[in-house]
């Protein structure tokens, strides 16, 4: 490794994705979490519009996002007790770019750390080492992955440099698991020398929110995105919810001009026709009950149920996860191999079916 890179890069296990350029288009995307369908025909050709009416490919985007934060706002304020004001929306390239600028903001430098509990969301470890931030790493309950308070407040404890940020998913990634009154009270209580990061990227599937918490937690942050529900993966648009004075904080430390004009249209335009988007997610929910049913009934296996729009499972015999990954990559259905197990993605009608089918001869072949 050359001498003026950090060396502590060499070892660091990036963000795996599929390398989409060598599979088939037949391929079934199940391991992603992304919405199966499509936008709608008249969307697209509604957007090609206004790319061709409206759109100057030669001027530089809006650099603060306004009329898209303008939107959120309205979005967000339907499922809260108080109104969403735009100030209090940042707008990042996926939710990723959000938060390495909320690393950027809180624990560069040798200032703080973050904690995690895993299994969860690995781009939060990840993003934190690259930037030499410490990571502290809690345990879930491997039966119910329940937050292990009593060893996350030891680690706040004992933690050096302090802990800054605490990143924790609502529903948690890969596991589906929401978090409990329990753990939400035990939110509350933290000190306020604490950002507490609550990822809702899979809140239009659960439908829970502690966005109306942030008026009286002004160290809390909601993340979300358009890459789930809203079917704008292609897109990258994320958006951040917290105190008017951390926006501004975000604000001036993410890039100038780091969302493409198209895709701050496309998520107006998404907001604008939410309630049709938004209407296919009773029958992926009924989907993903079909196939939770199905799986608890092999008795090779243990599945947990889901409140997301995936399901996780891991088998008896834990060697036999790879080859069962592996069968079911060749049949054409890809799903994520994580956290000692399985993580699929509800597809539509049809890709669930055959998942299932595809599922059922590994069983037979494999194990």
């Amino acid at each position: 490794m050359a001498t003026f890179l950090r060396p502590e890069l060499s070892n660091l296990c990036t963000y795996v994705t599929p390398p989409s350029d060598s599979l088939p288009l037949e391929f079934d995307y199940l391991d992603t979490n992304e919405l199966p369908w499509d936008l709608p025909p008249r969307l697209k050709e509604d957007l090609a519009q206004q790319y061709i009416r409206d759109l100057a490919s030669h001027r530089y985007p809006d650099a603060h996002h306004w009329q898209l934060r303008q939107a959120i706002a309205r979005y967000v304020s339907e499922h809260s007790p108080t109104e969403i004001s735009p100030h209090q929306i940042a707008v990042g390239n996926g939710s990723d770019e959000l938060i390495r600028s909320i690393l950027l903001a809180t624990a560069i430098g040798g200032y703080g750390s973050i904690l995690v509990a895993e299994p969860t969301f690995s781009i939060y470890g990840i993003l934190a080492q690259t930037l030499g931030i410490p990571v502290y790493r809690a345990h879930r309950d491997p039966e119910t992955f329940a937050v292990p308070i009593a060893e996350v407040n030891t680690l706040l404890g004992q933690a050096h440099p302090p802990v800054r940020v605490l990143f924790m998913l609502q529903p948690n990634s890969p596991t589906g698991n929401p978090l409990t009154a329990a753990e939400v009270d035990w939110l509350r209580q933290l000190p306020e020398d604490i950002l507490v990061v609550i990822d809702e990227a899979y809140f239009e599937f659960c439908g829970k929110t502690l966005v109306g918490d942030l008026t009286t937690h002004p160290n809390w942050l909601i993340l979300r995105t358009f890459s789930k529900a809203f079917r704008l993966a292609g897109h990258r648009v994320g958006y951040a919810i917290a105190n008017v004075d951390v926006i501004a904080v975000l604000e001036k430390v993410r890039l100038p001009y780091n969302l493409p004009t198209f895709s701050q249209v496309a998520a107006r335009v998404a907001l604008d026709h939410r309630q049709e988007l938004l209407a296919a997610i009773p029958t992926l929910l009924a989907e993903r009950e079909r196939l939770y049913e199905r799986l608890q009934a092999c008795p090779q296996l243990r599945v947990w149920p889901s409140v997301a729009n995936f399901l996780f499972f891991r088998l008896r015999e834990p060697a036999q996860t790879q080859p069962l990954w592996e069968f079911l990559k060749k049949q054409g259905t890809l799903v994520r191999a994580i956290a000692g197990g399985i993580r699929v993605t509800i597809g539509t009608p049809e890709e669930n079916q055959r998942f299932w089918q595809r599922f059922e001869q590994g069983l037979r072949e494999v194990l």
